[in-house]
């Protein structure tokens, strides 16, 4: 397992420490968990359970079906 040092004010201190303590969990535990959520390669499932909640968005094909002139790109 590895060991990090990090710095924090003491007013983040006393936050982490009295979260940690509140959820009954070392504040080594309570911030690697932090981490883990922070840091996760996936969206969490609340979010990825939002796909289509919008039902008045319009679909794809609706939206290339618009007769609207594209505007000229100029080149970079």
């Amino acid at each position: 397992m590895g060991q990090v040092t990090i710095y924090l004010d003491d007013e983040t201190e006393n936050k982490a420490r009295a979260a940690a303590r509140a959820e009954g969990v070392p504040l080594s535990k309570w911030v690697a968990e932090r981490i883990r959520r922070r840091a996760g390669s996936e969206w969490p499932e609340a979010v990825r359970a939002l796909a289509g909640a919008w039902p008045d968005f319009p679909s794809v094909e609706q939206i290339r079906k618009s007769k609207a002139k594209d505007v000229r790109r100029r080149r970079v």
